[in-house]
């Protein structure tokens, strides 16, 4: 069966399905394939699930250690597959609200898998048989995929998966997770607060690579406090069945440890899945990695077909894809160009990791003269009230313009306060105006407020100025 469209989007992810609504939209007969379910990875086995059970966790925890503050609950516990029930429920009806989106913006879904035969056209494996699809343009939005380990092959039961891990109906008493990354200190998080004994194995000196260190102290102190061993500078070698459980040989700088474990959590990064897609056939080039290679406008070397998301490069994130995706639909339907702006980072750790743009060393080493300023959640009243203090909010800005280069928040609902540090950065707000800004009291954006005014040493509720 044959079928034609202006716009074919390969992939039902955030950079896929975005990108096919924001064309609906602008007036393009679009056609969407995707081969699993709508909303890609992030819907349906990473971001959203994740963080159900984070937030199902932390409210787990936060009330275990609230006894001082009065809350008493002796016999608090978490029924983990009703947890299980509610957030697959939750998942499907997103998933589902896509489709209605979809159907409401006369975008047209396909469910199979699709793979380029040429630079117009693709054939679509469904669960029917072969569909040829003629297209003017495309945007592929394929997505990515755990990478695997050599010795520690995905098996679902002993070595997990992400996926697998969002999944499970009982908690393992003793997770070995390898990888000390953004997922695995993000999962390891979740399974210490649900009462397992977590170890978390890093190849490198340190966990979180790339992240400032003192934004990593305050998650490494909590950690320790949930009992989570982590391993840095180690490798997980191999592992064999042992009684009812699994001992993980790991090598480490004191020499080899045998480190006993239930289930074990391969976290180590993640692979694009652009090999299937026919690429060679529409004359589409890729690096070394894998990574399909494109322009400023995400146009590849064939310049009716465009890419976005996790197959165009890292940082792999969900709202990089869906900024992109609007971006490609735009130039396909012949709108004025607009720049991507800075990409925001989130941790879901305890506390909570955020950044957007440079960090003082970044914009000092391309020569710039900066202001920091720094304010600790330690000295805010909403902080002390809700009892979570650990952290603080930190911001660079020029020190001629004082226009605000970047920040970084580590601390509680740091993903959702990182907003305000974008929007200053993308209309080039000063120090002065963020300063100025009143915030509600009390609240938790008065901390950037406040590290706003310790730019210029002004900051009212620290007896430091807190610049540098």
């Amino acid at each position: 069966m044959a079928l034609s469209t202006e716009v074919l989007v390969i992939g039902g992810g955030p950079g896929g399905y975005v990108a096919a609504l924001k064309l609906g939209k602008l007036g393009k007969k679009t056609l969407l394939v995707e081969k699993d379910r709508l909303g890609g990875v992030c819907l349906n086995s990473g971001c959203i699930p994740s963080k159900a059970m984070l937030h199902l966790a932390g409210q787990l925890h936060k009330a275990r250690k609230s006894k001082a503050q009065g809350v008493e609950a002796p016999d608090l516990r978490l029924n983990l597959p009703m947890a299980m029930t509610w957030k697959d429920a939750m998942v499907q009806g997103l998933s589902r609200g896509i489709a209605t989106l979809a159907k409401g913006n006369a975008v047209t879904t396909l469910a199979g898998a699709a793979r380029l035969t040429g630079a117009h056209e693709a054939e679509v494996a469904t669960p029917e048989g072969p569909q040829t699809v003629s297209f003017e343009q495309a945007v592929i939005a394929a997505g990515s995929r755990p990478l695997a380990l050599p010795g520690f092959d995905f098996d679902g039961v002993r070595v997990l998966s992400s996926t697998d891990a969002l999944a499970l109906r009982e908690v393992p008493p003793r997770l070995l997770i390898i990888g000390g990354g953004i997922i695995g200190l993000e999962l390891g998080t979740i399974f210490a607060k649900l009462g397992s004994a977590v170890t978390i194995v890093e190849f490198l000196p340190e966990v979180l690579t790339g992240i400032e260190p003192d934004l990593v102290a305050p998650v490494l102190r909590n950690l320790k406090r949930l009992g989570v061993e982590v391993m840095v500078s180690s490798r997980a070698k191999k592992f064999a069945t042992e009684g009812d459980g699994l001992a993980v040989t790991v090598e480490t700088p004191a020499g080899e440890k045998t480190v006993a474990a239930d289930k074990i959590l391969l976290s180590v990064g993640r692979s694009v899945a652009s090999k299937e897609l026919g690429l060679e056939a529409a004359g589409i080039a890729c690096d070394s990695k894998g990574h399909i290679l494109v322009n400023e406008r995400y146009q590849t070397k064939a310049p009716n077909i465009y890419a976005v998301g996790d197959v165009i490069g890292p940082p792999y994130l969900a709202h990089k894809a869906s900024r992109e995706a609007v971006l490609a639909a735009l130039h396909i339907a012949g709108r004025p160009a607009e720049a991507r702006g800075a990409i925001p980072s989130a941790i879901f750790t305890d506390p909570e990791i955020a950044s957007v743009g440079e960090t003082a060393a970044q914009a000092m080493a391309r020569g710039a003269e900066v202001l920091v300023g720094r304010f600790p959640f330690m000295a805010l009243g909403r902080a002390q009230a809700m009892r979570e203090t650990d952290g603080f909010v930190r911001i660079v800005a020029d020190k001629n313009s004082r226009k605000i280069l970047g920040g970084a928040i580590v601390g509680p609902e740091a993903s959702d306060l990182i907003g305000e540090l974008c929007l200053a950065v993308k209309v080039g707000a000063t120090v002065e105006d963020l300063g100025s800004t009143v915030h509600p009291h009390p609240s938790l954006g008065e901390a950037i407020a406040e590290a706003a005014e310790a730019c210029l040493g002004q900051a009212l509720h620290i007896l430091t100025p807190g610049r540098t």
